[in-house]
């Protein structure tokens, strides 16, 4: 599935796929409110730290990710959530392949 049509059903896990040694992101949601944005990892692969200006509501769809946010290591599993407060140093690694979306809401 390439584009994600509004008012349909559709099923997250499956509008993105993973990529051999990548990091794939797709863009569900995007306007003056903020965004809704789809991730997949592939293990071994990560982002380093950074912040954001916003709070970031992270949803893993499928695996396992390593959440750390101001030096605390989280792991999050398939089904499970985080809030990633706005202006906090966070960094992600992929211990396995895993899936999330995030939702920034501007405030």
């Amino acid at each position: 599935m390439s584009k994600v049509e509004k008012g349909v059903v559709f099923t997250s896990n499956n509008v993105i796929d993973y990529a051999e040694g990548g990091v794939v992101s797709k863009e569900l949601v995007h306007n003056n409110a903020g965004s809704v944005t789809l991730f997949s990892f592939d293990a071994g692969q990560g982002l380093s730290e950074h912040t954001a200006p916003f709070d970031a509501f992270i949803q893993v769809i499928d695996g396992k990710m390593e959440l750390t946010v101001e030096k605390v290591k989280h792991v999050i599993k398939a089904g499970e959530s985080f809030i990633i407060p706005s202006g906090a140093p966070h960094s992600v690694n992929a211990p396995e392949r895993f899936k999330m979306i995030i939702t920034m809401i501007r405030g």
